[in-house]
């Protein structure tokens, strides 16, 4: 099993949301964070004055999906994230040792 964590921008997430139904993934988390990347926010102005907003906005999408699941998935927060500007986001994918689900007690791959 792996957790893919997909930072995106927020007016992307009903457009992720939606690629993620179509593959049939199960179920996921969103949180709303605020963070910046490698551009260290951007400069705004307002009333003629300029300022520098270091922390933008994000959505934080957390799934734990199959093994073999995690490329099509990718591709799809991938195809539906994309803007091909600065800050569209990251993806991140990590081992999950195992999943229990609480009500059942069931184990593994069965738990998602």
């Amino acid at each position: 099993m792996k957790k893919i964590e997909a930072i995106i921008r927020p007016e992307k997430l009903e457009a992720v949301r939606s690629a993620l139904e179509k593959t049939g993934c199960g179920g996921l988390m969103i949180s709303e964070i605020e963070g910046h990347g490698k551009q260290k926010g951007v400069v705004q102005q307002w009333r003629g004055e300029k300022y520098k907003v270091e922390l933008l906005p994000k959505i934080k999408i957390e799934l734990v999906v199959r093994d073999q699941d995690v490329g099509r998935i990718s591709k799809a927060i991938i195809e539906s994230a994309k803007t091909g500007e600065i800050g569209d986001g990251k993806i991140f994918v990590s081992p999950i040792e195992t999943a229990i689900r609480i009500r059942t007690g069931e184990k593994g791959e069965e738990a998602l």
